[in-house]
């Protein structure tokens, strides 16, 4: 595809009123493209809003829940050289809002993980972790106050001791011990943040604690709770799942009141979908956001960035494969960002142009499937998505 520069002399001409109403500057560059005879241009903008680094793959827990129990890949920490070429990228990314640390390992066994935060921190920009909260210890919350994190995420996937343990080998009673730490270190330093979330998978299991996990987080002054479904990466768990195909009563959302300062506000209730619809939209993308793994492959999505099997929503079995597509090692992110193969993806997944896989008559028999591929549009394909239901959710 040719990359196209348009300016005032250029053949090919805009109305300068198109572009001020959508933000774009009077001289852009563009991907072209073509369907169905119409064409179609692609601005290369370098619009990163929010930025996901997983720092590690390291792990000190073997949740039940998670991907870790399927996949075969490597068990590693992110170099800091890698870090680095994350950070020099940084100046092109003016749009950056925030970065999550986080993914399907815990960031706080990087031996480093201050440092990434630091270097994070002195471009002004929001920081978001993402914690089972085992190493959340007081040193470590009086680190992050100092750093400026504005928002911690703490996993609790059971209101209970036992359930808790059951899921996630551990104790529950030291995770809420962790988070009261931080909280009076948030007195004693006289700061409002990092604000405390709680991120729940629900489980057939573990829903009937719902109530109590919503009681610990008004005991904890947690803003906000977000509650997810079990993406099923093991038989045991696709036994656990709660969403189904048709319309199922959806959970109530309530609210709590938490101290802010010397303001009483109320804490939110974030609830996904309890079934597969037709509406479908990638919050990844909407929300202008990428993945960078630990060896500094950039990827669109969690759900694609690693290699894995799961059961989708009718239980057949898949097989997805990572997507890479570029390195931070060979490329700055913003170059990656605006390739041409990265560029024209997004736009397949604003506009979704996939099959929906569970809907169709061939969905038992069709090897495609298998291999996370659609029979038309983008490969991988995105049609079985459960992120893009909001079945499945991520801070």
């Amino acid at each position: 595809m040719p990359e196209i520069n348009l300016n005032p002399n250029g053949s090919l001409k805009i109305p300068a009123d198109f572009l001020h109403r959508r933000h774009f500057p009077q001289s852009m560059d563009f991907w072209l493209d073509e369907r169905d005879g119409d064409i179609i241009l692609h601005p290369r903008l370098t619009d990163i809003r929010k930025l996901y680094i997983e720092p590690t793959t390291f792990c000190n827990l073997k949740c039940r829940t998670c991907i870790r129990n399927v996949w075969g890949d490597p068990i590693e920490h992110m170099d800091m050289a890698t870090f680095q070429k994350i950070i020099d990228g940084f100046p092109e990314l003016t749009q950056l809002e925030r970065v999550v640390f986080t993914s399907f390992g815990e960031p706080f066994t990087h031996p480093h993980i201050l440092e990434m935060i630091a270097a994070v921190r002195k471009f002004n920009i929001a920081v978001t972790i993402g914690t089972n909260g085992l190493m959340l210890t007081n040193k470590m919350a009086r680190e992050l106050i100092r750093l400026g994190v504005d928002r911690v995420m703490v996993s609790i996937d059971g209101g209970k001791p036992e359930t808790y343990a059951n899921i996630r080998g551990a104790l529950l009673k030291k995770v809420i011990d962790h988070i009261q730490q931080l909280n009076q270190a948030k007195i004693e330093l006289n700061s409002l943040i990092p604000a405390v979330g709680i991120e729940f998978v629900a489980l057939k299991s573990n829903i009937a604690e719902l109530q109590d996990v919503k009681n610990i987080a008004a005991k904890l002054n947690v803003s906000h709770l977000l509650i997810s479904h079990v993406l099923p990466y093991t038989e045991e768990m696709r036994d656990e799942v709660l969403y189904s195909y048709q319309p199922t009563e959806p959970y109530k959302a309530t609210g709590w009141p938490m101290q802010a300062g010397a303001w009483v506000i109320w804490g939110i209730e974030e609830l996904p979908r309890m079934y597969w619809g037709a509406e479908r939209r990638c919050r990844f993308i909407n929300d202008h956001a990428t993945v960078v793994g630990w060896d500094g492959g950039v990827s669109p999505c969690y759900a694609l960035s690693h290699n894995y099997s799961y059961y989708a929503i009718d239980g057949r079995k898949k097989n997805v494969t990572r997507y890479v597509l570029g390195n931070v090692n060979q490329q700055s992110l913003a170059d990656i960002w605006r390739s041409e193969e990265y560029v024209r993806f997004r736009s397949e997944v604003k506009g979704f142009r996939f099959p929906s896989c569970p809907n169709c008559d061939l969905r038992d028999t069709c090897d495609l499937r298998e291999r996370n591929e659609g029979c038309w549009g983008w490969n991988p394909s995105c049609a079985d998505c459960l992120w893009a239901q909001d079945i499945v959710r991520c801070p």
